[in-house]
Parts: C-alpha cells; sequence; structure tokens
C-alpha cells in the first residue's frame, strides 16, 4: 500500500511540474493570455534578425511584440505591425529602429519617442524607421575602407 502512494506522489510532482513548464514556456512565447493593446504599422528595409513575437521596447523596458511580417512585392519593403499596450502613449514623430542587444544579443525593435504633442492611433503609419544593420557588412567595409587607405 505504501509504494502505491509513493507512486501517486511521484506522479503527481511530476504532472505539477510539466503543468510548471507548460504555463513558464507560453508566458515567454507571448501567450499570457493578455490581449490589449493598439496595432501601429511601420515599413523597414530590413528586418534581419526581427520574427513574430520579438520585443517591442521603449527606454529598456518592454512595451509590445511584432503581431505582422509581410513582404510588400511593389516596394521590396517589410510591413511590419506592432502590438503596444493600451495607455503606452507614442508621440506621432516618433521612430522605430531595429537595435542590437550587443555583439552576439538578438535584435529588438526600438521605439525613439519624439517630442510632439500629439500622439499615434490605432492602425497609424510610422514613417521613420531604420532598419537592421548587418555585421558582416559593416566589418567588410571596414577591411576593404582600410586596405583603400594603405600607403602606397
Amino acid at each position: 500500500m505504501s509504494e502505491n502512494k509513493t507512486e501517486v506522489l511521484v506522479g503527481a510532482a511530476v504532472l505539477a511540474v510539466a503543468i510548471g513548464f507548460i504555463i513558464y514556456a507560453g508566458q515567454l512565447a507571448g501567450f499570457s493570455g493578455k490581449s490589449g493593446g493598439y496595432g501601429l504599422n511601420a515599413s523597414f528595409r530590413s528586418l534581419e534578425g526581427i520574427t513574430v513575437g520579438t520585443d517591442v521596447r521603449l527606454a529598456g523596458v518592454k512595451i509590445g511584440t511584432v503581431t505582422d511580417i509581410a513582404l510588400n512585392p511593389e516596394t521590396f519593403r517589410a510591413d511590419t505591425t506592432i502590438s503596444v499596450q493600451d495607455g503606452i502613449e507614442i508621440p506621432d514623430d516618433s521612430a522605430v529602429i531595429i537595435s542590437s542587444e550587443g555583439l552576439l544579443g538578438g535584435n529588438f525593435v526600438e521605439i525613439v519617442p519624439g517630442g510632439s504633442p500629439f500622439n499615434f492611433a490605432a492602425g497609424d503609419e510610422v514613417e521613420d524607421t531604420q532598419g537592421s544593420v548587418s555585421l558582416i557588412s559593416l566589418l567588410m567595409k571596414f577591411v576593404s575602407g582600410s586596405s583603400d587607405t594603405a600607403p602606397q
């Protein structure tokens, strides 16, 4: 009888840990259940390192996520929709840029606020955008530029 109780307790503990892991993974993936916020649209030349679910940050604080990415076949730019939490008003002259967490870190979408007294409304288009910068292309420019300046 005591073996049966032990097996039930161990099974319950394993089940509780599995449920906790599923809840934790869902929160990390952005399925926390909070559905609020408004969408803003932006068009980028390059979205390297950005996917649906990527963080949107303001002053280093997560205020939303990337909710949709599509290639515009007419402009060949990446049309992006970002969701910003309700209650956070973004001035309508703000910039949206792709930033890096560091040399080896991932990319995220950063909102650089402007100074306008007017704010974006749901569905507005952010005109001032800056795409991601490729570290490899920067290194290639540096290497090729440094060889051009060598004394002859």
